[in-house]
């Protein structure tokens, strides 16, 4: 049940929004302790923390159970990005029904903004770049103002707002209350605290095994090559209602989102390259069922809340733990069940367990969703979509029963099954799994072989799934007349027949020369890898081309944080 010292008004807005109790946070900012004081809390993305600082203001607000006539704010509200401001103001707007609530954010009608602000508010909601602007014009009269509220303050101090934030809350007046919500509490934030705050209480409902209980924490090791495939069955596997996929930076967000819509996906992209106006029909896409997928980096995604979003895939590793947390934290809200998968390189797993490990984060490692398994998981769903009951109209039973003179019924329900495949984008089929040691394998032909060196190795993350090819196009010879491939730290070397040694070597030398050859690849006759390398593990083959496939030795360099995965000298053969 609701608390009985809950103001009338919020106490029926929340029971309208379907709210029976309230979360440990909400429940914390208007316990007896913490009525009229500056607040220090410490909340996970998705534990409710808008309403709870709604919660938490509403002495400041309601004069006698009303609100006052609107002039001057009572409250100020400040968040990292458009979006999450956004939300911030339509969860007020419901909360306080009647109250004046004007959003102050970038990219918005700047002119339009001013009116309403000289016309009167209740609460001001924005985000600190527009809110200083508005201040220092004028129109942000902060001296009436008797609550301020810093939303996510550790991602605005990243972000390098602080010195909008001093000069916002310098602005306020002497008596005012500031309640500071954040994630974390680093040693900016509590050094911000200490200069704005006065005998505040701490809340912290941060679980102790760190992010939501909620959110089921997944992550599949693949081939650099093979990340897009990859997202493209976790996608059609989960098949979510709403799924966000996290890259690095504007260029990947835009290349997956224009991949995933050739795969015959429904996305939309959010990057800070987009404008409000896109942002906010991508957004809308995503709420109405439009689209199902968003592609987003991080900054982008802050403070998106959308109810069906259950499914969060890492496409390129978060930098630390805390950005893995405040990804993940998109799904897994207000009770709801939600899947965090992060797609990880397989040079990378040892540095993402070790970051998982210290972050005290459980996570399962599954292997990629097969084309078959997804298949498997597709009939089960048909079956029980036509299986859901339906109510059918007249127009219905005549259609089906004009169908039924012309067809057989099984040839129906496999045309209707046809049909809602038909809408289905097609699995990936994935590389092999992760490259384990093991023999090698012994081919005809390959008794007698030359040795050839490439002035390429892991350093310039050489991988055999795309030197086999520039191998094959600069020699002019096919897969299966190459044998073991060895990737030394700075350098590789190949095993050609002798029987064919010289035409390769003719050919690789006419090719470097004839074609201009943009890999920047030297390939040279050898007498073999160094003695020391000779014996270590497995030559390294790529996926189809026969002989063994094994690990390097020792700890490859991580490639750069680019699901493309590029070498960074030379560039990949195109």
């Amino acid at each position: 049940m609701l608390p009985d010292t809950l103001p009338p008004s919020l106490a029926e807005a929340l029971a309208a929004r379907g709210y029976d109790t309230l979360t440990p946070v909400q429940s914390s900012v208007i316990a007896e302790e913490a009525v009229g004081r500056d607040l220090l809390v410490s909340a996970q993305t998705g534990s409710g923390k808008t309403v709870a600082f709604g919660l938490a203001m509403a002495d400041q607000l309601l004069a006698d159970g009303r609100l006052p006539a609107p002039g001057k704010p009572l409250a100020l509200v400040i968040a990292p990005t458009r979006e999450l401001a956004l939300q911030v103001s339509r969860e007020l707007a419901w909360l306080y029904a009647g109250a004046r609530v004007t959003t102050c954010v970038g990219g918005m009608d700047a002119v339009r903004e001013r009116r309403a602000l000289h016309s009167g508010a209740h609460i001001v909601v924005g985000t600190p770049g527009r809110l200083r602007d508005h201040l220092e014009r004028g129109a942000l009269d902060l001296s009436a103002l008797a609550v301020a509220v810093l939303d996510e303050a550790d991602e605005m101090l990243d972000m390098g707002f602080r010195e909008d934030l001093e000069q916002l809350l310098d602005a306020t007046a002497d008596g005012r209350r500031t309640l500071l919500f954040s994630a974390t509490l680093p040693r900016p934030i509590v050094a911000l605290a200490k200069a704005y705050q006065r005998d505040a209480l701490r809340i912290s409902t941060v679980s102790e095994t760190r992010g939501h209980g909620d959110i089921d924490y997944q992550a599949v090791a693949v081939s650099p090559s093979d990340i897009e495939h990859a997202v493209v069955n976790l996608l059609r596997f989960h098949e979510a209602e709403t799924a966000i996929l996290f890259c690095a930076t504007r260029d990947n967000v835009r290349h997956l989102h224009a991949s995933l819509v050739e795969r015959g996906f429904a996305a939309v992209a959010l990057s800070g390259e987009h404008s409000q106006s896109e942002r906010n029909h991508a957004l809308q896409a995503l709420r109405d069922g439009r689209a199902r997928v968003c592609v987003a980096t991080d900054v982008a995604a802050r403070g998106i809340d959308l109810p069906g979003l259950s499914l969060v895939v890492h496409v390129e590793l978060p930098r630390d733990a805390e950005t893995l947390q405040h990804r993940s934290g998109r799904t897994g809200r207000a009770g709801r069940k939600g899947t965090a998968v992060l797609v990880v390189p397989y040079p990378r797993r040892r540095r993402v367990e070790s970051m998982l490990r210290m972050a005290r984060i459980a996570v399962e490692w599954r292997p990629v969703p097969s084309a078959e398994e997804i298949r498997t998981a597709d009939r089960e769903r048909l079956l029980a979509r036509i299986n859901e009951p339906v109510e059918l109209d007249e127009d219905d039973r005549a259609l089906g029963a004009r169908l039924l003179e012309t067809k057989e019924p099984a040839e129906i329900a496999a045309l209707l099954v046809r049909a809602m495949r038909a809408g289905m984008p097609a699995p990936e089929e994935l590389s092999e799994a992760e490259p384990a040691r093991r023999e090698p394998v012994r081919r005809d032909g390959f008794d007698d072989v030359v040795w050839f060196r490439l002035d390429i190795g892991r350093r310039q993350n050489a991988d055999p799934r795309w030197l086999l090819p520039l191998i094959c196009r600069r020699g002019h010879v096919t897969r299966d007349e190459i044998g073991a491939i060895r990737i030394g730290p700075a350098e590789t070397f190949v095993q050609i027949p002798r029987a064919v040694a010289g035409k390769f070597a003719s050919a690789v030398q006419r090719t470097a020369a004839a074609e201009n050859d943009e890999s920047g690849v030297t390939i040279t006759p050898s007498n073999g890898p160094p003695a020391q390398d000779a014996g270590r593990g497995a030559p390294r083959r790529a996926h189809g081309g026969g002989g063994g496939g094994g690990r390097p030795s020792g700890r490859p360099n991580a490639p750069r944080a680019s699901y493309s995965a590029r070498p960074t000298k030379p560039r990949r053969p195109s």
